[in-house]
C-alpha cells in the first residue's frame, strides 16, 4: 500500500500545481525554461504513475474489502464509461464536444473514476479511484479562476467529433471485450 500511496502522492503534487499555486509553476517555467518545466514535470509524474501500478497490483493481490457491490454497480459501470474514451479523444479533436464539456479529459477522468469506484470496492480502489475522482472535481473547479494553457490538437474541422466519437466507441469496445483483461487482469465481457 506504500507503494501505491507513494505514487498517488507524486502523480498528484506534479498534476496540482497549477491548481494550487499557478503564478509560481509560471515562475519556475520561465526559470528554468518552458521544455525543462515539461521535462521535470513529466518525469515526476511518470514516477508517480510507476508507483501507482505496481502498488494497485500490490494492494489487489491480498485485497481490503470496504463495501459489497450491489447488482446494479457493473452495468451502472459499464455505463459510466461509454463516454469517457470519446472524451479523451475530443481532447485533443476540438468540436462541439469539447465546447460542450469545457475540459473533456477531466469529464472523462471523473466518469472514469466514478464508474471504477461502483464497480470495485476494495482499500486500494478506493484510494486509487478516489483520488481522481476528487483531483479531477478540484481541477475542474480551479479552472474558473485561472488562465488555461492551451493543449495541442488536430485543427478544428467539421469531421473531429465523428473522429472523437467513433475512435474513442471504438477503444471502449477494445476494452470491452479484449483490452481490459489482458493490460489489467480482469476481464468486462465473460
Amino acid at each position: 500500500m506504500a507503494q501505491l500511496i507513494a505514487g498517488l502522492v507524486l502523480f498528484f503534487a506534479s498534476h496540482s500545481i497549477s491548481i494550487i499555486n499557478q503564478p509560481w509553476r509560471d515562475r519556475m517555467a520561465t526559470r528554468l525554461g518552458e521544455k525543462a518545466w515539461q521535462g521535470l514535470y513529466g518525469l515526476v509524474a511518470l514516477a508517480g504513475l510507476v508507483l501507482i501500478v505496481r502498488g494497485y497490483g500490490v494492494a489487489q493481490q491480498a485485497p481490503v474489502v470496504l463495501y459489497a457491490l450491489p447488482g446494479w454497480a457493473r452495468p451502472v459501470s459499464l455505463l459510466l464509461m461509454l463516454p469517457v474514451f470519446p472524451l479523451l479523444i475530443a481532447t485533443y479533436f476540438p468540436g462541439r464536444i469539447q465546447a460542450a464539456a469545457k475540459h473533456p479529459m477531466l469529464l472523462a477522468t471523473l466518469l472514469w473514476a466514478l464508474a471504477h469506484l461502483l464497480a470495485t470496492g476494495t482499500l486500494a480502489s478506493l484510494l486509487l479511484f478516489g483520488s481522481f475522482l476528487l483531483w479531477a472535481m478540484a481541477d475542474r473547479l480551479s479552472m474558473n479562476r485561472r488562465e488555461q494553457r492551451p493543449i495541442p490538437g488536430a485543427p478544428p474541422t467539421a469531421w473531429n467529433d465523428a473522429v472523437a466519437l467513433l475512435a474513442g466507441l471504438a477503444l471502449y469496445a477494445g476494452f470491452l471485450f479484449w483490452l481490459h483483461g489482458w493490460l489489467f487482469g480482469v476481464a468486462l465481457i465473460r
